[in-house]
């Protein structure tokens, strides 16, 4: 692992880890119930065990007991279901979440839970009234339509039984997988464990098999084992959802997904810690060709090797190591069009920095476009450098869980590019549980080399993230960064947040500060030098007796931003009214009324520059979004109002989706702005699609074609992914961009070809 220096620090984060993994806590100290299960005490909250036969107990709270069948024979995944598992009684009596909450579920639902030495079994039986109705439109794994427009089961295993984090599983009934990690509140759809599944049909329905290792889950240290699990099925023609545990309703899709709500299975015997070991090398080639600088490049062919490791500290603290780390297989960024003054936020999609990312969150913030929060760390700021690549020589990473604490070191070495110097990157986050499902916890994050080329940057701070009830939360910072050469005045940031999310009724109040000089460079700042004050209400009453409505939704808010001198600089009033149909269509009318204040003059297009002044507008938009449900799905949108000194149209088509049949999909988008101001008159276009077909669940290809007229590109991201064996994939890749103002359009800015190949190794 190469430690710059950041080493010592991090050192005795390490030292801290092992100690704290030396005084493992018990099992739910705050639970109420307890149980002898495969020997010792074990505490848990549920009504006892089931006795053979019976699988399942439930009590007065709707609390559930689910007891582990250790199973006796061989297991076959096929989708069959003709083992000795399903000999025993089945889990069922599923409840609706949607469209009536509580109320039995009009499919029944069978699910099983077994385990052997090896892997642990989740299997499901789906009746289905109607199989012609039923909807499956995505077959790859982590499809964009599989969780949202799909005929799924969904599962979720809190393997530590912390109430707080877990896993997640969702299969279709053609086989197409997706997979995530939940920490906290956040949910990471990045990780992908390897596992085995195969789905099936009988006569009054379909069948899902499932088998986990446990080499591929993480879990506490012992034999004797206690989850939390919770199962929910999708009947997409009905528009239902259904759980195996009640949950409250406002969660929706993602209802199974609440560790605290969660059932517990007792019964599991894990087998003995074994030191997990995985190492995945690779091979790279690629053809390049860049007529934008000099001299030119043709036809440069290179080629590189590298490896990645894997290695189990502990059964629940996992290291990663890489050595000349590569990404070329990443799907391009998708096009934006800024019409602000701020910087653009692109999200991460580089896998060894997208598992186990949650582990970085700060403050109970998710890196989203448009917030104007702070990420404390930000990961594409790591081989990355005003969006061209920049050598990685290498690097680790340990995570995991120790006790009551979670644990996240990284460090990162970068190699001297053109744009950039060869620099460190590190960050450690320390994080503790309290109480039942709160946290507090503090982060560091170093640089070696400022952005602007002076000495060392680091940014650190505590958070606390409290959960009450299934409902409450309230989330806050502090942090402060220093930078060598820069004056370490106004170099802090905090926030206190307050969120109420109940189904019928929502509040969130917010206080927020970021410092003129407060700059975390493994970080995010959208806007510096701010006080920003919010606040939101929401009422959403569900129309139980209408028969085309389900829920109305009436959101208020108002947003205050002033600068550190105290002068407004935004202020936002916004109202929405939506509608919320039985067949999952949404319709919302809004209302923005903004005013903004331009300190400085910035471009808005290439020949129109907005100057200094205090800005009011007005702007009304309508938007429908189709059901996931449909062949043809989207979200049409309209915008009309007055913008800076004139006025502003815009129309939007995006997150559209046209069908035809579970391997071949097309993903249009397409928006343009009309933009008539007194400086001048501009319009903008952005149009582009993804075009995938799936051969396999463990093969799919697809193209991303993109226009953007505001920086004038036409780019193409065509990739080939086969996932050969399980871990093991070979990708090809061919990008490709243009230049639109080129007299001889289309003129080739541009290009390159990749093949790369991995292969996992198990030990």
């Amino acid at each position: 692992m190469i430690v710059r220096r950041g080493g010592p620090f991090l050192l005795a984060v390490l030292l801290l880890a092992r100690s704290a993994q030396a005084a493992q806590v018990p099992l739910g100290p705050d639970d109420p119930a307890a149980a002898t299960v495969a020997g010792p005490t074990l505490a848990f909250s549920g009504p006892p065990p089931p006795a053979p036969p019976d699988v399942i107990a439930r009590d007065a709270e709707g609390r559930t007991t689910i007891r582990a069948v250790r199973v006796s024979g061989p297991m076959q995944i096929d989708g069959a279901l003709d083992e000795s598992l399903y000999d025993v009684p089945a889990m069922t009596d599923f409840v609706q979440v949607e469209p009536q909450q509580g109320e039995p579920a009009t499919e029944k639902t069978e699910i099983w839970f077994g385990f052997d030495g090896d892997n642990v079994y989740i299997s499901f039986r789906c009746w289905d009234s109607r199989p012609e109705r039923r909807v499956t439109k995505d077959m790859r794994r982590d499809g964009s339509a599989m969780f949202s427009g799909d005929d799924v089961v969904y599962f979720f295993l809190d393997t530590f039984y912390d109430r707080r984090n877990g896993a997640t599983f969702t299969v279709n009934s053609l086989g197409g997988r997706s997979d995530g990690q939940v920490t906290g509140d956040q949910y990471n759809g990045d990780w992908n464990p390897i596992y085995d599944l195969a789905a099936g049909r009988f006569d009054g329905g379909w069948t899902v098999e499932v088998a986990l290792p446990f080499k591929s889950l993480r879990y506490r240290a012992g034999e004797a084992q206690i989850w939390g699990f919770n199962a929910s099925r999708t009947v997409r023609w009905q528009n239902e959802i259904s759980v195996l545990v009640p949950v409250p309703p406002w969660r929706g899709l993602s209802s199974a997904r609440q560790p605290q709500l969660a059932g517990t299975v007792v019964g599991i015997e894990a087998p003995s810690g074994s030191k997990n070991l995985e190492i995945k090398p690779y091979a790279v080639s690629s053809v390049t060709t860049n007529t934008n600088v000099l001299p030119r490049i043709v036809n440069d062919v290179t080629g590189e090797i590298g490896v990645d490791l894997k290695y189990s500290v502990t059964p629940n603290l996992i290291a990663d190591f890489t050595y000349n780390t590569d990404f070329a297989q990443v799907e391009a960024d998708e096009q934006q069009v800024n019409l602000t003054r701020f910087s653009l936020f692109f999200p991460e999609k580089r896998e060894f920095f997208l598992e186990n990312l949650g582990t970085f969150t700060f403050g109970g913030v998710a890196p989203t476009a448009g917030s104007d929060t702070p990420i404390l760390f930000y990961s594409r700021r790591i081989g990355l450098d005003g969006g061209l690549p920049v050598p990685i020589v290498g690097g680790g990473r340990l995570t995991g869980r120790a006790g009551r604490y979670t644990i996240g070191l990284l460090d990162i070495h970068t190699e001297d590019a053109p744009t950039s110097r060869a620099t460190n990157f590190s960050a450690v986050r320390l994080k503790r549980d309290v109480l039942r499902r709160s946290s507090v916890g503090v982060l560091y994050t170093g640089r070696s080399i400022s952005q602007i080329g002076t000495g060392r940057n680091a940014a650190y701070g505590v958070d606390g993230v409290f959960n009450f009830f299934n409902y409450l939360t309230i989330s806050s910072y502090w942090a402060r960064t220093e930078t060598e050469g820069v004056a370490s005045d106004d170099d802090t940031s905090y926030r206190a947040q307050l969120d109420y999310v109940g189904d019928r009724y929502g509040v969130q109040l917010g206080q927020l500060a970021v410092g003129s000089r407060f700059i975390p460079e493994v970080g995010y700042v959208r806007r510096a030098d701010i006080r920003r004050s919010n606040a939101e209400f929401r009422f959403s009453p569900r129309l139980e007796s209408s028969r085309s409505i389900r829920k109305l939704s009436w959101i208020g808010g108002v947003t205050y931003v002033e600068d550190g001198s105290g002068r407004l600089e935004t202020r936002d009033q916004e109202a929405e009214f939506a509608i919320e149909f039985e067949n999952a269509d949404r319709f919302a009318v809004a209302y923005l009324g903004a005013y903004e204040l331009v300190p400085r003059p910035f471009r808005i297009s290439s020949n129109v520059i907005v100057p200094v002044g205090s800005y009011n507008y007005d702007t009304a938009s309508l938007t429908y979004t189709t059901g996931p449900q449909r062949r043809i799905t989207g979200n049409l949108r309209v915008d009309h109002g007055t913008f800076y000194s004139g006025h502003r149209t815009a129309l939007s088509a995006t997150r559209g989706r046209l069908s035809f049949g579970p391997k071949l999909f097309v993903e249009p988008t397409y928006s343009v702005n009309w933009v008539d101001l007194e400086e001048g008159s501009f319009t903008t276009h952005l149009a582009g699609g993804r075009v995938t077909y799936t051969a396999t669940s463990q093969m799919f290809a697809s193209a991303l074609l993109q226009y953007n007229s505001d920086n004038n590109t036409v780019a193409t991201n065509v990739r080939l992914r086969w996932e050969y064996l399980p871990g093991s994939e070979l990708f090809i890749v061919y990008n490709d961009e243009r230049d639109t103002r080129a007299r001889d359009f289309p003129a080739l800015a541009t290009r390159s070809l990749i093949v790369k190949i991995n292969r996992l190794l198990r030990f």
